[in-house]
């Protein structure tokens, strides 16, 4: 193999603990991989299912689990292959990874598909908070849009908060709440069905959409999100052997609590399922809280999301012509405050764009399936494959290989069809 040439500056910086020997248990790895991975996607889940079909979307769930799965394993063996040559230490991101496998345009191809990723990730809170707000407090003429907007100064001031473990405490918040608000629709799902307020007959197993599907698997793509974080979990356990099988434990659970709650969501609201299952829940105090508390825990996990996006912006920033001149001409001092006023800014007009976008945006549901079905398939299946066969291809059994090709190939055509039919459904 090559030696690519990899010296150059990372567009995302890799953690500093990267390097050091892992110290998590297989307990507090398997949180990590759920806190990772579970987010808000997983509130658009029934409505999926009600597009595709109880059935077919949880055979789209249990496809992408097991594709994801396996394609987070093709990545570990290829810096186990990159260990053996006695590089893994300059292979510490998935960024780093591309680099050694396609030179520098494969990291710039990796870490723009995550840039775009978390742009992505962002707008959708944004989107999310504006839906359940405009639910919440119905006042003449605010539109989604307007709630998206009069959130902009507040999002604004927190990206300027220096220290992201500050909104930790805010992050558990909005797991919490996401918890409770699945708690919720099976109390509903339940409650109905002891009621007798609907027959499982009524609710599809297959629906005649054939876009129904592709509509799923991305909404299932994106709910699998954290793909990017692999690498640094697997880095993270202290019995790094043990890494797959805590992989596949987790991984188990996930599919089957997002099958289930799929499920339970369309069960108890069949062809009304809205995109996010939150805007079926009832008007009552309990349930007005818990909206109301992912709203705040979303507004505070916001800057965390959009971290990795404002240290690209910052980094280009600080490489601009203009701000080189100044370090040539300037005091010390003042470059320091002209800095932070770049910085400032460039956070300030990064939020409005990402504002702007949201607004935009005609649902939740079909957001996350079109970011799910382009830039997550092809970080999650067509990159992994295709790194596989360029560092192990020539080792790797004929099964092995057509594996790797046939997850690339269906990784492609998966992102060009899902995208296509999401955007003709728009």
């Amino acid at each position: 193999m090559g030696e690519k040439k990899c010296d150059t500056i990372p567009l995302i910086n890799p953690s500093p603990s990267s390097s050091t020997q892992g110290t998590a248990s297989k307990l507090q790895t398997i949180g990590n991989i759920m806190v990772s991975i579970v987010g808000t996607g997983v509130l658009g889940l029934p409505f999926a299912f009600r597009v595709a079909g109880w059935l077919a979307g949880s055979i789209g769930v249990v496809i992408i689990g097991l594709a994801t799965f396996y394609c987070m394993l093709l990545l570990i063996q290829c810096r186990e292959k990159l260990a053996s040559e006695e590089e893994l230490k300059e292979t510490t991101t998935y960024g780093d990874l591309g680099c050694r496998c396609m030179g520098k345009p494969g990291r710039y191809l990796t870490e723009f598909l995550i840039f775009i990723s978390q742009c992505g990730g962002s707008v959708a809170y944004l989107v999310f908070i504006g839906q359940n707000l405009a639910s919440l407090f119905k006042l003449h003429g605010l539109t989604i849009a307007s709630y998206i907007f009069l959130l902009v100064p507040i999002e604004i001031a927190l990206s300027w908060i220096g220290s992201l473990s500050a909104f930790a405490p805010f992050s558990i918040f909005a797991d919490v709440c996401n918890l409770l608000a699945m708690a919720f629709v099976v109390k509903e799902d339940l409650q109905q069905a002891i009621g007798g307020n609907f027959s499982f007959r009524d609710r599809k197993a297959f629906t005649d959409n054939l876009g129904g599907l592709p509509f799923a698997g991305g909404m299932a793509v994106y709910c699998f999100e954290g793909f990017g974080m692999t690498l640094a979990l697997e880095q993270s356990i202290r019995e790094r052997r043990t890494f797959p099988r805590v992989l596949a434990m987790s991984f188990t659970w996930i599919t089957l609590v997002y099958i289930l709650f799929g499920i339970f969501g369309y069960m108890a609201y069949g062809d009304e399922t809205k995109d996010i299952i939150t805007l079926n829940l009832p008007k009552d105090w309990t349930a007005i809280a818990v909206q109301i508390g992912l709203c705040l825990g979303l507004a505070f996990t916001f800057p965390i999301m959009v971290h990795p996006v404002s240290e690209i912006v910052e980094g280009k920033l600080k490489k601009n012509i203009w701000f080189e001149k100044l370090r040539n001409n300037d005091a010390e001092d003042s470059i320091t405050r002209l800095e932070k006023l770049g910085i400032y800014m460039g956070r300030a007009v990064l939020v409005i764009v990402l504002a702007v976008l949201a607004s935009f945006v005609p649902g939740f549901g079909v957001f996350v399936s079109l970011v799910g079905s382009s830039v997550c398939a092809l970080i999650s299946f067509v990159l992994p494959a295709s790194f596989h066969l360029t560092l192990l291809g020539s080792s790797l059994s004929l099964w092995q290989k057509a594996l790797d090709v046939f997850v690339f190939l269906c990784g492609l055509l998966f992102a060009a069809y899902g995208t296509y039919n999401t955007i003709i459904g728009i």
